[in-house]
């Protein structure tokens, strides 16, 4: 099963699918454990206080997408 990315409205972006694939890093380099983790919900809005993992502050922070994920330029 492939790693599939959603990105929600005004929300996170939920990955999921086979995540023994995906390897995650800090921006030191270190390892990022989500073994046994079924999806992640990554921070778009800025406001966790768990990055780079969503916390729901984006439900209270007032974060609006500027509209649907676009395509790489």
């Amino acid at each position: 099963m492939a790693i599939k990315m959603l990105f929600s409205a005004n929300g996170s972006i939920v990955v999921g699918g086979d995540l023994s694939e995906l390897k995650l890093t800090d921006s030191t380099g270190q390892p990022i454990d989500i073994t046994g983790e079924k999806k992640l919900f990554l921070c778009r809005c800025g406001g966790s206080k768990t990055k780079p993992f969503c916390d729901g502050s984006h439900e209270t922070n007032g974060f609006s997408a500027a509209g649907p994920a676009a395509r790489p330029s």
